[in-house]
């Protein structure tokens, strides 16, 4: 199994010492670095900029909302960037949610399995570079034809030619049509809040998406890249001060991620059996109570997403997380010494 440092998007304004943190990672032997967007910081930009001084880790989105750009504008990214660092990309994108995605960028939200499909053709088709790029739509025609075109469209393809004409795609998704889907049309999946204990939820989904026609990847060579905190600890009174000091970002994701009637995340841990936490906290968050959404999160909840403990426990939480068939494991850090101590304990 291999490791990825997780930089995620930024909060108020851009992280400090980042720069530390990806150098540390490329010298402590990790295989990627992932940058994140919601509504605020894009992938790319931070993933170009902290990339620029690396050489061996490949460098990944985690994810590229797919309706902040069209098809071809996320192809130009990933070509560019390819090209720049060497091959180094990993393309990882996903749909978001309907607040973000209408609130946001002003675009349908309808129908986003379809979408994927589309999107994915489509940036496979430039990276390709076969042919003039045309796709029938209906929800990203190639050329334009409807509303509002003039009607001088014309089938392009990219000038530059790509690097790799097959660039890794990783999506992320949560339910159980977008995991199979993910497992017939992408070379990797980016769950959210997978863990061991729910790990076997999943296992049918991906079965069968790797069971349709046309299926590009088998178990054997498909990624999943599972994302998660983990903190080396001295005792367990620290292990539960770190455990509490988390338990806000669950809150957020369970109760605050969308709207009431849609609220994608909160059903993930509806599906990993926390049907009435979820229900509460949602109620409490929504309604401006944060604290107290907060303090509903057990703890083992929190030590079952993320791996935290003393040496030895770490050393079995991360066996327990490859035994699932995780490839790679997406981390998080606070500074550059706890990657070295990581990459020490875990060499």
């Amino acid at each position: 199994m291999k490791l990825g440092l997780q930089l995620g998007y930024w909060q108020a304004g851009p992280p400090q010492g980042v720069g530390e943190l990806v150098a540390a990672a490329e010298e402590a032997g990790f295989d990627a670095i992932f940058t994140a967007e919601a509504w605020g910081s894009d992938a790319f930009t931070p993933l170009t900029w902290w990339g620029r001084e690396t050489s061996t880790v490949r460098l990944g989105t985690s994810i590229v909302q797919m309706s902040g750009r069209s098809p071809a504008s996320i192809a130009m990214h990933a070509l560019t960037l390819d090209h720049l660092s060497g091959g180094r990309v990993v393309l990882g994108m996903g749909v978001s949610g309907p607040q973000v995605v209408e609130g946001w960028y002003g675009q349908p939200f309808s129908k986003p399995l379809a979408r994927t499909r589309e999107v994915v053709d489509i940036i496979r088709k430039v990276l390709a570079r076969e042919a003039p790029v045309t796709n029938a739509g209906p929800h990203y025609p190639l050329p334009f034809t409807g509303e509002g075109s003039v009607g001088l469209g014309k089938p392009l393809k990219p000038i530059v030619h790509p690097l790799r004409p097959d660039i890794p795609i990783w999506l992320g998704a949560e339910g159980p049509k977008n995991v199979a889907q993910t497992a017939e049309i992408a070379d990797g999946w980016i769950p959210i809040f997978y863990t061991p204990k729910s790990a076997g939820m999943y296992q049918p989904w991906l079965d069968e998406g790797f069971a349709r026609p046309g299926a590009r990847r088998t178990r054997a060579d498909f990624e999943i890249a599972a994302t998660c905190h983990l903190q080396i600890v001295a005792s367990a009174a620290e292990k539960q001060a770190v455990i509490d000091g988390m338990k806000g970002v669950v809150s957020l994701y369970m109760g605050g991620m969308g709207a009431a009637e849609a609220n994608f995340h909160n059903q993930v841990f509806v599906r990993m059996g926390y049907e009435d936490l979820a229900a509460e906290v949602q109620k409490l968050y929504l309604a401006g109570e944060k604290d107290k959404a907060t303090a509903l999160i057990p703890d083992e909840l929190v030590d079952d997403m993320h791996i935290i403990g003393e040496p030895g426990e770490v050393k079995e939480k991360v066996a327990a997380w490859e035994e699932t068939g995780v490839t790679t494991l997406m981390l998080s850090f606070h500074g550059a010494d706890e990657i070295r101590k990581v990459a020490e304990l875990l060499a």
